[in-house]
């Protein structure tokens, strides 16, 4: 069933398990393949196929043992998050992971180092990936899980950033509460603008 923008999807949503983590892996793989990002991270297709699903497992294991990883029940989305009020915990292990990834590309250090330089140092929930199935997309299953943390967000008084890595993804955001905070983010070599976003409590 297709929705409008206003509209709430109701399916439901769970914590990532265990035994989740392999579909999971999958889905954020096909989800960001080709988001411009991804490719500039590994221009090389069949590059891309082989260390895209591993940076985006790193990801998800950060996210699932540090942080909060949750996904619709029929596992068709995925939402990784992570609480930025205190000290993350688990940091030298999910950097090990990641320094396993593709080995002498240096843009994958790369990505973290631009983002972290702009990454906000008040108390904040921070949403690092939201993927949906390709072929799946605009009926309200990315809304429903960013509603779900957007909610609590909102109890608990709290703000959100993220980094949207395309146009389209920053628009979602954008419906969603959160808006531009400073200017974009220019990736080195050509690569693409990121948008650095922001939602204060009850901005959704």
């Amino acid at each position: 069933m297709r929705m409008d923008a206003g509209a709430r999807d109701v399916r439901a949503v769970r914590p990532v398990r265990e035994e989740d983590l392999p579909g999971a892996r999958e889905l954020l793989h096909a989800a960001f393949r080709t988001d411009p990002v991804s490719r500039w991270i590994f221009p090389e297709e069949e590059r891309r196929e082989t260390w895209h699903p591993l940076l985006f497992g790193a990801f998800l294991e950060g996210a699932f043992r540090y942080g909060t990883a949750e996904m619709t029940a029929d596992g068709v989305g995925v939402a990784l998050w992570f609480d930025a009020r205190a000290e993350p915990v688990g940091l030298d292990e999910t950097g090990a992971l990641l320094d396993a990834v593709d080995p002498g590309n240096p843009r994958v250090p790369g990505i973290g180092a631009v983002t972290g330089e702009v990454h906000p140092h008040e108390p904040h929930a921070y949403l690092q990936a939201l993927a949906v199935r390709p072929g799946l997309q605009s009926r309200g299953i990315g809304g429903a899980l960013l509603r779900l943390a957007l909610d609590r967000c909102d109890k608990e008084e709290l703000p959100a950033y993220l980094e949207a890595s395309s146009e389209r993804s920053r628009i979602f955001y954008e419906r969603h509460g959160f808006a531009p905070r400073g200017t974009p983010l220019v990736l080195p070599g050509g690569g693409p603008p990121m948008w650095p976003m922001w939602r204060e409590p009850g901005g959704g």
